[in-house]
Formats: C-alpha cells, sequence, structure tokens
C-alpha cells in the first residue's frame, strides 16, 4: 500500500530533508518514527530534498507499507512518536503509481524578510531582516521572471545540474505590516534558485538594479549577474500540486 504523508517542519535544527551521515535530517527522523511504529524499514521519499535550515508548511512524501494501519491513521500515530519540530498534518492512500517528486505538478515556495532597523528575536529564526525596500520596484522586477526561461543565473555555483530550463507560473511580492513574502511557483527548482532570486529582487527592492534588468540577467545564464543568495532560514516549502490528489495548504 502507497501511503502519502503531508509534512510540516521546522528546518532550523535539521541538516536538510535528506538522509546523511552524523546529522539530523527530516527523512531520517521520518523513518525512524516509522519503523517505530510498524517495525518495518522503508524508504520515504520526498517531492523535493529541502535545503539545510529551509522550512515546511506542507512537504508532500510517500511509502510503501505492508502495515494494517489504516492510511488516515498514520498522522495521528506517527506525531506521538515524531518530535515537536516534524508533524504529520495529514496522512491518506494513493495509487501505487503515486511519486512524490515525479507526479508533482507544480511547488511553491515563499522567501519572507522582515523590515526592522534592529534584530527580532521573534522573527529571526524564519525571516531575513532588511531595513529598507521599494515594493512596487520587487514586484515589477518579479513579472519579468514569469515563464519559461533558462534559469541558469539562479543556480548554485557548485552544482552540476545540465537542464537549467524551468518555469515560472507565478511570481507574487506581497506586505503585510514588516514582512514581505515573495511566493514563487513553478513545474521545478534548480538548487538556491528561489533563494537567489529572493536576493535578486531585493536589489531591485533597494535601487541596486533596475526591474527591467532581469531580462538582461536571464540571457548572461551567469551566476555573477543575479543577486545575493539569502539566508536558507527565510525560506519555506509553502504547496506541492498533484493531479487527482488534493494536497491541504497552510
Amino acid at each position: 500500500m502507497r501511503i502519502v504523508l503531508v509534512i510540516q517542519y521546522d528546518g532550523k535544527n535539521f541538516c536538510g530533508w535528506q538522509i546523511q551521515p552524523n546529522v539530523r535530517t527530516v527523512q531520517e527522523t521520518v523513518e525512524n518514527a516509522i519503523f517505530e511504529l510498524t517495525g518495518q524499514k522503508t524508504s520515504v521519499t520526498a517531492s523535493g530534498r529541502t535545503d539545510s535550515g529551509v522550512h515546511a508548511f506542507c512537504q508532500v512524501a510517500h511509502f510503501d507499507s505492508e502495515s494494517s494501519i489504516p492510511p488516515e491513521n498514520y498522522a495521528r500515530a506517527l506525531n506521538v512518536i515524531l518530535p515537536s519540530d516534524v508533524k504529520i498534518v495529514k496522512s491518506m492512500q494513493a495509487p501505487k503509481e503515486f511519486h512524490a517528486r515525479f507526479s508533482a505538478k507544480k511547488k511553491t515556495y515563499r522567501y519572507t524578510f522582515y523590515l526592522s532597523e534592529v534584530e527580532l528575536p521573534l522573527f529571526e529564526p524564519y525571516a531575513t531582516r532588511i531595513i529598507r525596500a521599494d515594493i512596487n520596484k520587487m514586484k515589477e522586477a518579479s513579472q519579468k521572471l514569469i515563464g519559461e526561461h533558462d534559469f541558469a543565473c539562479f543556480l548554485a555555483s557548485n552544482s552540476s545540474v545540465k537542464d537549467t530550463v524551468r518555469t515560472i507560473y507565478s511570481c507574487k511580492v506581497t506586505k503585510k505590516n514588516n514582512l514581505i513574502y515573495i511566493d514563487v511557483c513553478g513545474n521545478g527548482f534548480l538548487y538556491n534558485m528561489v533563494r537567489t532570486i529572493a536576493g535578486t529582487l531585493l536589489s531591485a527592492g533597494e535601487g541596486k538594479i533596475l526591474p527591467s534588468d532581469i531580462e538582461a540577467i536571464l540571457k548572461a545564464k551567469t551566476r555573477a549577474k543575479a543577486g545575493k543568495t539569502m539566508p536558507a532560514k527565510g525560506l519555506s516549502l509553502i504547496k506541492v500540486e498533484y493531479k487527482g490528489i488534493k494536497i491541504p495548504k497552510f
């Protein structure tokens, strides 16, 4: 039986999703909880491998189980075992052909900035502090990213990915009180792509580049042309979309 888990986690105490030796990861934490519950060793596959320090409101993952536990009961049962910084918000059965990564149609990530002259202890773990930014210029620049483009300029320089073409369906910049959100929805993302998009849009907001410069940055296909890669703490996976399976949004 293929089980789908919708997982929420605070990434600050994890070294990312994927299992690595001698460090704490979300994947290993969830797999250990499943083993404790069912006595079965299993591999849990996520929609994507979030990096160290990145958060998730609704990471989607799947695993196969021979247990008699009803699919909808896994969430409650696993949450008794799991630590407070990672919880299952929903569990369900999926068709055998469902794959958390390859079946995903769209993913939405959010980058969060907060405006403040001083560091604020209740914002600092989950957002990046900035002093000022022109929200309208950030919005204008964000619209230049929509569509299918070669996003090589937003790829981490140490990445070996060959295909750097991706489609961005929407890129929204919103401000609420002292928070600025950048929500990017696409069919897939390169390593550090959203964090670098956030840094580039911030450059537009700070007047370091013009919104119209985004087109030239994309055409250059060179990492040096784009903005800084923002810290991982401000990034969250907020939505994964599939055909035929409804995933709750938080």
